[in-house]
């Protein structure tokens, strides 16, 4: 399915949520839903599913999603013990795996074609883990997904969709941690 097919289905079940994604979804997301509740962590690779942990116990009253991506959750495999451990019932993680580091050149992940996310999660404690490999189910699952309590895993197989632009001077603002910061605090 292409990534952001998957993330304009998504964008239908985010209201007040705390969003938190990385690269290439990042990019897509906040050309698809640019809303102040995005937390941009684009430039800690692999740390999406800490950053993500840390709001999900700060805010047990609001729901997390981590946009996570293949690459990214390779450089921290531990956090999906520290997650599992922690039982956020708040936290519904979704790993875009495509098997390359898109945003770094496309180049391959190591164990790309071997790598099980979904068998790490559940090895690792996870309450609910799945696999998307198509929008249609997606669409029609998607909801149910979202009941589960957390933490829950979805891997998502993706493949690029639409180029949306990758606006690094944003991500790297403190304009955009202070939007994230004023919002949750208001919510």
């Amino acid at each position: 399915m292409k990534r952001d097919m998957a993330l304009e289905v998504l964008k239908k079940h985010v209201t007040d949520e705390i969003v938190v994604a990385v690269y290439q979804t990042l990019f897509d997301w906040m050309a698809i839903n640019p809303r102040d509740l995005n937390y941009v962590a684009t430039g800690a690779m692999g740390q999406a599913s800490s950053h993500g942990l840390g709001l999900a116990l700060a805010n047990p009253q609001k729901e997390v999603l981590v946009f996570d991506g293949d690459g990214s959750i390779l450089m921290n495999l531990g956090s999906l013990v520290t997650i599992a451990n922690a039982e956020p019932k708040n936290l519904h993680h979704f790993i875009f795996e495509n098997g390359v580091y898109e945003v770094n050149g496309a180049h391959p992940i190591p164990g790309h074609k071997k790598v099980d996310f979904g068998a790490m999660a559940k090895a690792a404690g996870y309450r609910f883990v799945t696999v998307f490999s198509d929008i249609e189910t997606f669409e029609s699952e998607v909801t149910e997904f979202l009941k589960q309590p957390g933490p829950a895993l979805a891997v998502m197989k993706i493949k690029a969709g639409e180029a949306y632009p990758r606006d690094y001077d944003y991500i790297h603002s403190a304009l955009a941690r202070k939007q994230f910061r004023r919002a949750l605090q208001s919510s």
